[in-house]
Formats: structure tokens, sequence, C-alpha cells
């Protein structure tokens, strides 16, 4: 008698080949998930970049539009004279004495300073002449708007309450020199000399007679031009390798306004 003969096929996986199928499984989800965490931090992080980019230069185009209209309209813009608060008796007011005294900027002013400066200007041509104050105050820059009252200081009025309120955050210019230290390792080239960096900076006009700014050359009403720097620092730092983000903008405001 002829027995048939069966073949038998084993069918299934071998427990070595799910060992291996597992590990393989393993180590691909690993690294997508790694993939995927390093995608999302470098996200927030360019997010937070964008962010503070964005509000600096809001910022730093306010600073300049209220420069070109500072010292607007001045005196000889009429043929009579108005009231004092009609016209812009210099494009930057100063403390203190103002206006009977003008300063030497960076010496006896307490404004303008690098880090504190008030314009005088009519911007939204209302007939009323305002005083505009940005002031640094620790890494908060701050911003107010009062009108020009006669016979009080400036610093005075925009120091009253609710007028000036916080403009551009996490200002880094007036550094210690510990975070300077910090920021260098980053970006070696900023804060030149380990120093502070002004957040203003002042081109004036040469002493003209006539031009009816009876101080020395370097005061307040013979500002001509004013250079502005904003080193703004991101809330968190990177979030892949844990560094200080920062950024920095330059810009530069002109007075338009003829000599008074």
């Amino acid at each position: 008698m002829n027995f048939a003969q069966i073949d038998k096929k084993q069918s299934g996986f071998t427990l070595l080949e799910m060992l291996v199928s597992v590990l393989v499984f393993v180590l691909i989800s690993g690294t997508m998930f790694q993939l995927l965490t390093m995608t999302q931090k470098k996200s927030q992080t360019d997010s937070q970049v964008r962010d503070t980019f964005q509000e600096a230069r809001l910022g730093l185009d306010q600073i300049v539009r209220d420069i070109n209209d500072a010292g607007y309209p001045p005196a000889n813009h009429f043929s009579v004279l108005p009231v004092v608060t009609s016209f812009a008796q210099s494009p930057v007011a100063w403390s203190p004495t103002y206006p009977l005294t003008p300063c030497a900027i960076g010496s006896t002013c307490t404004t303008p300073t690098g880090y504190d400066i008030i314009f005088e200007e009519d911007y939204d041509g209302s007939g009323t002449v305002k005083w505009v104050r940005y002031q640094l105050q620790g890494t908060t820059l701050w911003r107010g708007v009062t009108n020009k009252v006669v016979g009080v200081d400036p610093a005075t009025a925009t120091s009253a309450a609710g007028v000036m309120y916080p403009y551009v955050q996490n200002v880094m210019n007036n550094a210690s020199a510990a975070q300077i230290a910090q920021i260098q390792a980053t970006y070696p080239n900023m804060f030149p000399g380990a120093n502070p960096v002004p957040i203003f900076n002042y081109t004036l006009d040469n002493a003209v007679v006539g031009s009816g700014c009876t101080g020395a050359v370097s005061s307040p009403c013979n500002v001509r031009d004013v250079q502005v720097t904003l080193i703004v620092q991101t809330p968190q730092r990177d979030m892949q390798n844990n560094v200080l983000r920062l950024v920095e903008l330059n810009g530069r405001g002109h007075r338009l306004n003829p000599t008074k």
C-alpha cells in the first residue's frame, strides 16, 4: 500500500522574527517622534523670533514717524504767532528748566538721554501740540502722549498717572554686564565693547544765527536727526539649544520742519 506523503508547512513568524520586527518598529517610531519634537521646537522658536521682530519693527516705525514730525509746526510757520500750545518751541522737549534754559544732551539733561526722549509736535493736525515720550524702564520701553501745557515741565506732564504705557517688551539695550556677556556668547558683534547700546543717538544742527536755539550746539533744540537702535530679546530661550535669541533693528528719523 502506498501512502501519500503529506508536506507539513509552518505558518506565521518565528519568535526571533517578531522580536526583530518590534525592534525595527520602535526605532522608526522613536526617530519619527524625535523629528516631530525637533520640528515643533524649531517652529515655536521661529514663531517667537518672528513675533518679537514684528513688535520691535512696529515700535521702531512709530518712533521714526514721531521723529520726522518733531518740532512741527515751528514758530515761523505762522505770520501771527498763536498761543504757545499751537506751535512747537523745540523738536525735543528737555527737562529740567524747559523752556527757559536749554541743556546739553548727555550731561545736564534729565531728558533727552540715550534711553529717554520727549518729542514736541502736532502730528495729527489738531492744532494742539503734544509731548510724545519714549522711556526705557528696566527692559520695557514705555510710550506716552499728552497735550503740551504752558509752564509745566514735559517730564512731569508725561509722568502723570495714566499717560505712559508699556510699548515694547524685553528691550535689552541697557543690559547689565552679566547679561551682555551671555548675549555675546551667541551674538559676538552685538554690544560693541561690551557696553550698553543707547536707543537714541543724536545728530545736531550747527549753531546758526537766527536758528531760534539760544543754547549750545548740543542743546536739544538743535536736534536734527535721531538714530534709533532697538535690541529686543524673545520671551523664552531657543527651544532646541537653550541659547538666547535676540533681534536688533535700526532706524533713523529726520526732523523735516524748517529751521525756526
